[in-house]
C-alpha cells in the first residue's frame, strides 16, 4: 500500500509541475489552484509513504515519476523538443530508480 502512495504521489507531481508552467508565474487563477491542490496532494501521499518506507527508494521513485512524467507530458502536450538523447535519458531515470527498488528495503 505505501508503494501505491508513492506512485500517486509522482503521478500527482507531475501534476504540479505541468500547473507551475500553466500558471505563468502564478498569474493565473486555475493553474495556481491547482498546482497547491496536486502539490500538497503529492506531498501529502509521500509523507504517509515515509511512515512505511526507507527514504531514499521512496524519494526516488517520486521523484523519477514526476521528472519523467513531466517530461513525457511536455513533450506530448505542450511542445516540448523531442530527441533521441531526451528519450534516452528518460529511459535512465526509469531505470535507476527500478534499480533503485530492487537494491532491497527493510520495510
Amino acid at each position: 500500500m505505501a508503494w501505491l502512495l508513492v506512485i500517486v504521489a509522482g503521478i500527482l507531481e507531475t501534476g504540479f509541475a505541468v500547473c507551475l508552467k500553466l500558471s505563468h508565474g502564478f498569474t493565473r487563477l486555475w493553474p495556481t489552484i491547482a498546482f497547491a491542490c496536486f502539490a500538497l496532494s503529492s506531498f501529502g501521499l509521500l509523507t504517509l509513504a515515509l511512515k512505511k518506507l526507507d527514504v531514499g527508494p521512496a524519494y526516488a521513485v517520486w521523484t523519477g515519476i514526476g521528472a519523467a512524467g513531466t517530461a513525457i507530458y511536455g513533450m506530448v502536450f505542450l511542445g516540448d523538443l523531442v530527441s533521441t538523447l531526451k528519450l534516452v535519458s528518460i529511459s535512465f531515470v526509469i531505470v535507476g530508480v527500478i534499480g533503485l527498488q530492487l537494491s532491497g528495503s527493510a520495510h
